[in-house]
């Protein structure tokens, strides 16, 4: 990927951003849609048990909110210690094999969770924030058990999505292209709620929630034989085309480096990154395993209501993903740096994201449903081009590692969040406080990476 060739002038543009102008081929969007899938498949498989989350609690009678966040925790401590490794992996083995060896994993393990009513006797410690005392054990039985050990594996899995996919999108797409792209696969993190809104409710009323599990689990292997069968790097593919290829390296040569972990640890740029993704991750968190729980518990809405609302808000979300990475992108097609086109875009996205501190004090379902779509429409252009910015900093062949160092302090804030969560609602009964946080993070975030990386300058690797 170090050779560069010039693009030619005609091909400036891609018929993707401008169908008016000569295209230099579109293959490169069909990886897109490929990671679009798995984004879909990954969510599908993360957002049953928050969908499932009302149904399991009666089900199983947990009295104890740090039961659930316990669970998730699980989830949530297994993405951390994924995330440690996980970019490295698909750095040093490549996507191809990386990402299909992340989609087995994780699928199996979203499988897994169907078989954990089988599990009856065993005892798992928890460690769990608690409001009064600072930290106290939670105690997980029966099927709490399986749950948490069955999310702690799909943790590992998921783990490497996001940096396979970056590195993706950072091998076939040129700089101006990769917001956009990023914003159309991380959309999918929003379909693949959307679908599990719709499937979870229909198979547990017909077959019950073990089987929610299992069959949306078992997605992820038709996506893995896909990918073996579409994907190459662009300079082994045979269906790219040379002005195409052209056109994905048009951008200034990457520096040929190996740049080991920790080193990458002494760059402004990576705690810019990971400091971003550690204080806004979790708002996402938050919204993808407690918003089900925020609408019974504060509007009544059982599972069998809980569609439409999700719908809404996860279609909304969609917008967001796209629109943000647009954003910044047409910015930078006005002749914008890409510094100020993405922080203006992350700007905007913040500010949209502070009226959900509201949201738990509107007694309105469709208002309170409006913010909290608003939010996560805020959130997932932040994300697009929060993402991108790895690649704007940082060669192709060190971009994986510095995602799955910036997953990873998303992953920790993740963590921090669900026992957070549980503690306040254990304490309190209220989501006031929650959303506060919420709404404050990006602007709060946003400085943090204005201050360590005021240029978004590259850095500087031997």
């Amino acid at each position: 990927m170090a050779e560069s060739i010039e693009a030619p002038a005609a091909s400036s543009q891609s018929s993707a951003l401008n169908p008016g102008a000569k295209s230099p081929g579109n293959f490169r969007w069909v990886i897109c849609a490929l990671l679009l899938f798995a984004a879909i498949i990954n969510y599908i498989d993360r957002q049953v048990i928050g969908i499932l989350k009302p149904t399991l609690v009666q089900t199983f009678g947990w009295t104890d909110e740090r039961i659930y966040s316990s669970i998730v925790f699980s989830f949530q401590f297994a993405y951390a210690l994924g995330f440690l490794v996980a970019g490295r992996v698909m750095d040093a083995i490549g996507v191809r094999r990386g990402f299909a060896l992340a989609v087995t994993l994780w699928s199996l393990a979203a499988m897994a969770h169907g078989a954990a009513g089988w599990v009856v006797t065993w005892r798992l410690p928890m460690l769990n924030l608690d409001a009064n005392t600072g930290f106290a054990i939670v105690t997980l039985t029966g099927t709490a058990v399986g749950l948490a050990l069955a999310r702690f594996a799909l943790g590992l899995g998921e783990s490497g999505a996001f940096p396979a996919s970056i590195k993706t999108v950072a091998e076939w797409f040129p700089k101006k292209e990769r917001a956009l792209a990023t914003g159309i696969f991380n959309s999918g993190t929003n379909v693949g709620i959307l679908v599990a809104a719709l499937m979870v409710p229909w198979i547990t009323g017909h077959w019950g929630w073990q089987w929610a599990f299992i069959l949306t689990g078992a997605l992820g292997f038709l996506w893995v034989g896909l990918w073996f069968a579409a994907y190459r790097r662009p300079d082994q593919h045979p269906r790219l085309k040379p002005a195409e290829l052209a056109y994905i390296r048009s951008d200034p040569a990457d520096p040929i480096v190996k740049v080991p972990w920790r080193q990458l640890l002494g760059f402004r740029q990576t705690w810019a990154f990971g400091l971003g993704k550690f204080m806004t991750d979790p708002v996402w968190w938050l919204y993808l395993f407690w918003i089900p729980d925020f609408l019974n518990r504060n509007h009544g809405l059982p599972l069998k209501s809980m569609g439409p609302p999700l719908v809404v808000i996860y279609l909304v979300a969609d917008i967001g993903s796209i629109g943000g990475g647009w954003l910044s992108g047409r910015f930078m097609r006005l002749g914008w740096s890409s510094n100020r086109a993405r922080k203006t875009a992350m700007l905007v996205c913040a500010l949209c994201a502070v009226p959900v501190v509201f949201a738990a004090k509107v007694s309105n379902l469709s208002l309170a449903v409006g913010l909290l779509s608003l939010a996560a429409a805020a959130h997932q252009g932040w994300s697009a081009n929060l993402y991108t910015l790895a690649s704007d900093m940082f060669p192709r062949q060190a971009v994986g590692s510095v995602v799955g160092i910036g997953g990873t302090g998303g992953a920790v804030g993740g963590m921090l969040i669900a026992m957070l969560v549980g503690a306040i609602l254990q304490e309190r009964g209220s989501y006031v406080l929650i959303f506060i946080i919420a709404g404050s993070a990006y602007l709060l975030a946003l400085g943090v990476i204005h201050l360590l990386a005021p240029r978004l300058e590259p850095a500087r690797l031997a």
